[in-house]
């Protein structure tokens, strides 16, 4: 014991640099001592008398070991001693293992040499051959009977429990087989049926072991493009399931709502109903295409809205906003199709359903036409590579519906105002010819084209809207043209009246030309009747008076503002008539006057008591008492 000799291998510990703070003093005096009410003076003084008593006695201990302990060359002599003995031990054994080792490796030489070569070292491949060193049993020593039957027991006993082993496996086996057959054959048939449905299956692009199944559009957006293809999967027991992992769980659709005068009156349906339950996975195919076909949808109708923003189209988190006429907004929005839209029946109209569900079809069509194109584009060659990228131009949906809603708006306003206008001349007995009217004259203009029908037909209704109205007026040779034009894909926008007429009594009178406000339309309309009523008076002869016999006949001196003077006789003073035209009424008031100068309106020119006002309105047209205007202008 006195020989053997020790090394720490603990870590020495070293003295903090810097003290401990204060609050772990605190801890360690808590932990060592207590708490400080229970310290005072008589417990401190103790503690330092033990600890003297402590110190003294290490004292005495350290001056004794010093006496027992080795020097230090000493202690070094014997420290490297241990380390050769130690070094040498390490390298006998070493020396033993790879004896060891080529051993087993020329052993194993005879049965596999290249395997054994590579443990070999290179001493002895050099001084022994490979297999020159080989092991068998020689004279085994006899087994008694007793052993050998035991043995043969044994060995027959493994052989029939392998042997049923074996058959549980190829039993089981068997069967795993044949349900992996009908699980296979299950859903190739499902696979069959739905590529004879006029699916298209394919191999998915990035897992080649895989089929799927493109429900989608090749021609959408890129987006949606990716979204088209969802891979067709295999159940335990084989039938097939579709990977919705992109597909929203609920069907959705775009919703067409119709705002008349603040209220709800119309509102689309879905075009297919929600399937719930059981569905086959045809039913499954189609609801993921309609949903991917309507998300695709209200994104192309979200990017046109915000472009045509100036036209007062807003958009929201999942609302579109457009004002298609006065009186008249419709909402878009993508929604669920179980949602509950159930609405006040009162406040819903046949006519505001019928617009609503027809404003549903026109954009999805208009969505299935531009897929067209977009086919045909990628059919021809390409255009010349550029650096800079091309963007994708904005889906004409929303436009077209809008335009022919502003389109019918205007051409039922001018009809109404035609109406109005033809009406206040009739109850004066002014029986103007009938006008022609050619709504969207330009859709119904044939068009010999190689492009299907359909596609034809869709064009048209692509292009700037043109309706035009035609007619013949009271004066000879004379007549009118108003021609709408409403464009909103192509500035510049909006509706724009064009208006024409042709009046050979006043050649100097020049057509408004292109209108684009309804009030200066109406204007316009208003004062070539007026103009045309003013001629019909002038150009009749007043009666013969029975004191000079001579013909008397209003003489239009200001037809811009409807007046009229009449030539008067030795013994009348003159006679002035004032025409007034709206759509409500037609107003004239006959008086004398004394004076009349160049701008028509004479100091002495006042209404008198004789003045003789009288006016025709619709609402008393047919009235027994009611004269026409030229009966009343004769007995003046």
């Amino acid at each position: 014991m006195a020989d053997s000799f020790t090394l720490p291998l603990r870590p020495i510990h070293e003295k903090r640099e810097r003290p401990d703070t204060l609050p772990v003093e605190i801890a360690q005096i808590n932990n060592q001592w207590g708490s400080f009410r229970e310290v005072n003076e008589d417990v401190l003084r103790n503690k330092i008398a033990e600890e003297e008593e402590k110190d003294g006695m290490d004292e005495v201990d350290e001056s004794g070991q010093d006496a027992t302990d080795l020097d230090s060359t000493e202690r070094l002599e014997q420290l490297y001693k241990r380390r050769a003995e130690i070094t040498q031990f390490a390298m006998q054994a070493h020396m033993e293992t790879m004896f060891a080792l080529d051993f087993v490796s020329l052993l194993l030489s005879k049965q596999s040499p290249r395997q054994a070569e590579t443990s070999m070292s290179a001493f002895l491949k050099q001084v022994a051959p490979l297999g020159s060193l080989n092991a068998e049993v020689v004279n085994p020593p006899p087994k008694p009977e007793s052993t050998t039957k035991d043995i043969a027991a044994v060995s027959r006993g493994w052989r029939i429990q392998n042997f049923n082993a074996a058959a549980n496996k190829l039993l089981q086996a068997a069967s795993r087989l044949e349900t992996e057959v009908a699980s296979e054959t299950r859903y190739w048939n499902e696979v069959l049926a739905v590529k004879n449905k006029g699916w298209k299956i394919s191999r998915l692009p990035r897992e080649k072991q895989a089929l799927g199944v493109q429900y989608g559009f090749l021609e959408a957006t890129p987006v949606f493009r990716d979204r088209g293809l969802a891979s067709l999967r295999r159940a335990e027991d084989g039938a097939l399931l579709l990977d919705e992992g992109l597909i929203p769980s609920k069907a959705r659709y775009v919703r067409v709502r119709v705002i008349q005068d603040g209220r709800l009156t119309g509102s689309s349906k879905p075009t297919r109903s929600s399937l719930d339950g059981d569905r086959t996975i045809e039913d499954r195919i189609l609801q993921a295409r309609d949903t991917v076909y309507e998300e695709e949808l209200f994104h192309e109708l979200v990017r046109e809205a915000r472009a045509i923003a100036s036209l007062g189209v807003t958009t929201r988190q999942n609302l579109i906003q457009i004002p298609a006429s006065d009186d008249l907004e419709v909402l878009l929005d993508l929604v669920d199709t179980d949602e509950n839209t159930l609405q006040p029946e009162h406040d819903i109209t046949q006519q505001g359903t019928s617009l609503a569900e027809g404003l549903a079809h026109t954009i999805r069509i208009l969505l299935a036409y531009a897929h067209r194109q977009n086919l045909r584009r990628r059919t021809l060659l390409p255009p010349p590579l550029t650096p800079k990228t091309r963007s994708i131009p904005e889906q004409q949906l929303i436009r077209p519906a809008l335009a022919y809603i502003k389109h019918m708006s205007h051409v039922r306003w001018l009809q109404s105002l035609l109406k109005d206008l033809f009406g206040v001349l009739q109850s004066a007995d002014l029986e103007l010819p009938a006008y022609t009217t050619r709504v969207f004259s330009t859709v119904r203009q044939r068009q010999t084209s190689p492009d299907p029908k359909v596609e034809t037909l869709v064009g048209q209704f692509l292009t700037p809207l043109l309706s035009t109205f035609n007619g013949k007026i009271l004066t000879p040779r004379g007549s009118f043209s108003i021609a709408i034009h409403t464009n909103l894909s192509s500035p510049p926008f909006g509706t724009t009246f064009d208006v024409s007429f042709n009046m050979p009594k006043y050649s100097d009178l020049q057509s408004p030309g292109k209108i684009s406000h309804r009030d200066d339309v109406e204007a316009a309309i208003t004062h070539l009747l007026l103009l045309d009523v003013v001629f019909t008076i002038s150009s009749k002869s007043s009666p013969r008076s029975d004191r000079d016999q001579v013909k008397r006949t209003w003489e239009a001196i200001y037809p811009q503002h409807g007046e009229l003077l009449l030539s008067p006789s030795k013994s009348e003073k003159r006679k002035k008539m004032k025409i007034a035209l709206s759509r409500h009424e037609l107003s004239l008031e006959i008086y004398t006057v004394r004076c009349i100068d160049g701008t028509g309106r004479g100091k002495c020119e006042h209404p008198s008591y004789h003045s003789v006002p009288h006016t025709w309105k619709p609402s008393i047209a047919g009235s027994p008492n009611q004269p026409s205007l030229m009966d009343f202008v004769s007995k003046v």
